[in-house]
């Protein structure tokens, strides 16, 4: 069977549903243009002080998406 989840995607899921991270946030955003709102992962970079990286993990379902599976149903 194809499948379009990555072993990064996989990662971030363990690390969510794991509970063992306190480092995600909900974060209010724009995906192409549309309101969202994204799961992140917020940790503080290698250099500047006072800076965070945010990694966006998944992102809300828009209304212009359209989820299909495999087969297009």
């Amino acid at each position: 069977m194809s499948t379009n989840i990555r072993p990064d995607h996989i990662s971030a899921y363990q690390a969510l549903t794991s509970g063992e991270h306190g480092n995600f946030a909900l974060f209010s955003c724009f995906l192409n243009g549309e309101p969202a709102a994204a799961i992140v992962a917020v940790t503080p970079p290698d250099c500047e002080p006072g800076e965070y990286k945010i990694t966006p993990l998944f992102v809300s379902v828009t209304d212009a998406m359209v989820l299909t599976d495999h087969d297009g149903a």
